[in-house]
């Protein structure tokens, strides 16, 4: 049983408070015998969502944790894998400092089982990779000879050329394990009705268009991409990836993948080009206020208290998840990480979070690394050191591409989405809405439009109108963080306990392969390149330079 206090936590868990009466959480499978054991690497929001979901909805238990940060590994072994343990200390292997002591830890407690020492601690079947996005690499790349099952966080890497170092370290082992990566989106009971209805129900014809929008939020792309880790792409990587690039991922699931993912006759539609247009346009020094002056902190600033980015409006106030809300997760649990140490009370609390927002740096004194290394919550937004873009477009293309048949068939009843299409995806920091995403997508018999909650659907043969509203399972990602933990925990039990063998597991609870997760990547560098160099790049010949046979 999960302990009680887990609750759902993290940026998408605040996406809607008006839809938290309609949550229906998911009942977890049946266990087996020997429940698949995991390890999370990274105790951090995205960290602390999986380690929930795994023992809320999925049939697996968390078994041990990496994290760097003391009291994070403690609180996050005291939560999720040793509850209620009455002063007993935690089994053997549970926690490590960091991942590169457990890989020496796994490896030498697997020469203690062959030499049949006693009392060896039984080991992890998967790891969840949650550290920082330039992390991810060298992390999947240490666990591949470890042979586990690996979830990694998305994005998968923050280059081209890590992506598929990732992809080759880990396509060896197709055979044996699975893969996935932390493409959410696939997994909302709202998104896999929608291309249901898309698909396989042929709501409205063949897609011609799609239209589809990420409202980022204006106080959240400040937090995360202003002043937190995603704010540089020297340092991370453009917001298009970093952010955005499950949405590309959702519009290429629906656009270019077979109806099921099983399917070896149909090969996907491809894209024919991309575009991309956007720009850092808001948070610059060219548009902070005159009342502000030369301030670069708000705790030190004239303007402040009539700033909608002020550190103490965001971080204190009850205006968003501040401290004064009782809150003590996201975004509390990034800016003050230690927050439960002050047991609830505010005014303890608020010294502590007022030292940290009051820390700052000059730029022309303060070393670059030192910069670098760290977020600086209290900051100014329009004196950061911020350069990813907070407005982005990207147009996608497809050329008509029709299915092979011994039969002609018109638009009314061919098989597949194989004619000509195109795709725009809009990322907007500037706006109330937080990740509550909004789709129209037009076809040949209709037009439908879904908003993270409900989809509506327009049959022009008919004039009739459908409205359906998917079950939401949580407030993370409708439902997808819940998704994605149990399909990934319930493939590694089918290997595991049931005689599986990982290609039938990938294909059936995972639905993609390790090339269709490259791909949609790739398609992210592409449109950054569009972008960065003002131009419309051909997808074929592009990914023929770029990528070429991954498997080679």
């Amino acid at each position: 049983m999960a302990p009680h206090n887990i609750q759902d936590e993290g940026p998408a868990d605040f996406e809607d408070k008006s839809a938290a009466a309609e949550v229906r959480p998911p009942t977890p499978p049946p266990m087996s015998a020997k429940p698949p054991r995991v390890l999370i690497i990274g105790a951090g929001s995205r960290g602390r969502v999986y380690g929930r979901c795994t023992l809320q909805s999925s049939n697996g238990v968390v078994a041990a944790v990496c994290e760097p940060d003391a009291y994070k590994r403690d609180e996050y072994v005291r939560t999720f894998i040793w509850p209620d343990a009455d002063g007993r200390p935690p089994p053997e292997g549970s926690s490590f400092a960091g991942w590169r002591d457990f890989v020496a830890w796994e490896l030498r407690r697997r020469e203690r089982e062959a030499a049949g020492e006693p009392d060896v601690p039984e080991g992890v079947d998967a790891a969840f990779v949650c550290v920082r996005d330039e992390m991810h690499h060298d992390v999947v790349l240490a666990l591949a000879p470890l042979r586990l099952h690996v979830m990694c966080e998305k994005p998968l890497a923050t280059t081209l050329a890590d992506c598929v170092d990732m992809y080759r370290a880990m396509a060896p082992l197709q055979d044996t394990k699975v893969f996935s990566v932390g493409h959410v989106l696939r997994y909302s009971p709202h998104n896999m009705m929608l291309r249901k209805l898309l698909l396989e129900d042929r709501a409205i014809g063949d897609v011609l268009s799609v239209v589809h929008t990420e409202p980022v939020g204006f106080w959240h792309f400040a937090h995360s991409y202003v002043r937190g880790n995603w704010r540089k792409e020297s340092t991370t990587a453009p917001s298009l990836l970093t952010k955005s690039c499950h949405d590309i991922d959702i519009i290429l699931w629906l656009l270019c993948s077979p109806q099921s993912p099983s399917s070896s006759s149909e090969p996907p539609h491809l894209p024919s080009e991309v575009a991309s247009s956007g720009s850092l346009q808001f948070f610059r020094r060219s548009r902070k206020p005159k009342a502000a002056g030369a301030a670069t902190n708000c705790l030190r600033c004239a303007a402040e208290p009539d700033c909608m980015y002020s550190s103490k409006r965001v971080y204190e106030s009850a205006r968003h998840q501040g401290l004064e809300t009782g809150n003590t997760r996201w975004p509390m649990s990034v800016v003050l990480p230690d927050i439960e140490s002050f047991g609830g009370d505010v005014e303890r609390a608020r010294p502590e979070l007022r030292r940290r927002l009051a820390e700052d740096y000059d730029a022309s004194s303060t070393p670059q690394a030192e910069i670098d290394a760290r977020n600086w919550f209290g900051r100014c937004v329009f004196e950061s050191d911020n350069d990813v873009c907070d407005e982005q477009v990207v147009t996608m293309r497809w050329d008509e591409d029709p299915l092979p048949s011994p039969q002609q068939h018109t638009y009314s009843d061919s098989v597949g989405s194989r004619g000509a299409k195109q795709a725009t995806f809009h990322m907007v920091a500037q706006t109330k809405r937080q990740c509550v995403r909004f789709t129209h997508v037009y076809g040949t018999t209709g037009e439908i439009y879904a908003d993270s909650r409900t989809i509506e659907v327009e049959d022009f043969r008919t004039g009739t109108q459908r409205s359906y509203k998917p079950k939401l399972e949580s407030l993370g990602h409708g439902g997808g963080d819940h998704g994605i933990t149990r399909q990934f925990v319930l493939a590694v039990d089918r290997v595991k306990n049931h005689g599986w063998d990982a290609p039938r597991a990938q294909r059936e609870f995972i639905g993609c392969g390790l090339e269709e997760i490259i791909r949609s990547h790739a398609m992210v560098f592409a449109a950054e390149e569009a972008r960065t160099g003002r131009k419309v790049v051909d997808w074929k010949d592009w990914w023929d330079e770029k990528v070429g046979t991954i498997s080679g």
